[in-house]
């Protein structure tokens, strides 16, 4: 793997903030391809994506603000769409490119389709990975039982152990894929123990906002224009087989892909799932 970890400097309501990220690929290739990952993950999701795709693209995989190397934000209000898709915009102006391509899981897809949305975005192409216009309160009671719990471990291998339990629905991955998953999303505190490299804060406005019933965002997802994948894992509960095939007659009218095996959400480690978006994204 070869690639360069860098930040970029955010401001919000509680100041000036640090967005890291990596990035993949030749520098000069005006092709450039964002990948973003889902409410507690980190931009080192992507590895196996991005290294698969530096070929075609310079390749970019933030972790979003109070997440991964990302610095944290002093209000934890903060920690909503609005603010992401305004880091998302100041770091597509430190690229110096007009355009991009997008890949979003879950909360990531969130982030895109509110800034695909925009008129004039610099989105042209868009892959939404396991989200969709509405999110069900089935999936938003389960996010609730986790984020921000903030739980650590005395070991890294509890701490492994932990994420194959609660990531179980990513699928069969193999031992070497989840040792990754896990040494990108932990890290050793002072104190010995292992824990998240997420600001367990992120969960307050998650909570603030949180009502019995689903979210639908049907209204955002009409307003994008650009040519949009919808990627489903066969057993999600989070975009539901009903929405993902509204999605191909609304809006951009998606064109869709389902992965056999995995529920919320594919995390692009397998060949197969990596040849769903490149083909997707290289087609004419």
């Amino acid at each position: 793997m070869q690639f360069t970890q860098r930040t970029v400097q955010c401001i919000g309501p509680s100041g000036l903030h640090r967005m890291a990220y990596t990035e993949w690929g030749a520098r000069d290739n005006p092709r450039v391809l964002v990948c973003v990952h889902g409410l507690t993950r980190n931009g080192r999701d992507f590895d196996a994506l991005a290294e698969a795709m530096s070929a075609h693209y310079r390749v970019i995989c933030p972790d979003v603000v109070g997440r991964g190397r990302s610095g944290r934000l002093r209000d934890p209000a903060g920690y909503a769409i609005p603010q992401y898709v305004a880091d998302m915009v100041t770091l597509i102006a430190r690229l110096n490119v007009d355009s991009v391509h997008w890949v979003g899981t879950s909360m990531g897809g969130l982030i895109g389709m509110a800034l695909a949305a925009q008129e004039g975005t610099p989105i042209h192409k868009l892959v939404l990975n396991d989200v969709g216009p509405l999110i069900t309160i089935e999936s938003l009671q389960r996010i609730a039982t986790y984020v921000g719990t903030d739980p650590d471990w005395a070991t890294f291998d509890e701490a492994l152990a932990y994420v194959r339990f609660v990531s179980q629905p990513f699928g069969q991955l193999t031992d070497a894929q989840w040792y990754h998953l896990t040494e990108t999303s932990v890290l050793q505190r002072p104190d010995g123990r292992w824990a998240f490299r997420y600001d367990p804060r992120i969960a307050e406005p998650f909570r603030a906002a949180f009502v019995d019933k689903d979210i639908d965002l049907w209204p955002v997802y009409d307003q994008i224009a650009c040519p949009t994948m919808a990627i489903r894992g066969a057993d999600s509960d989070l975009l539901t087989r009903e929405t993902w095939q509204r999605m191909e007659t609304r809006g951009p009218c998606a064109r869709l892909a389902e992965i056999p095996g995995v529920g919320h959400a594919p995390m692009f480690q397998s060949d197969e799932q990596i040849s769903v978006v490149r083909d997707f994204l290289l087609s004419a």
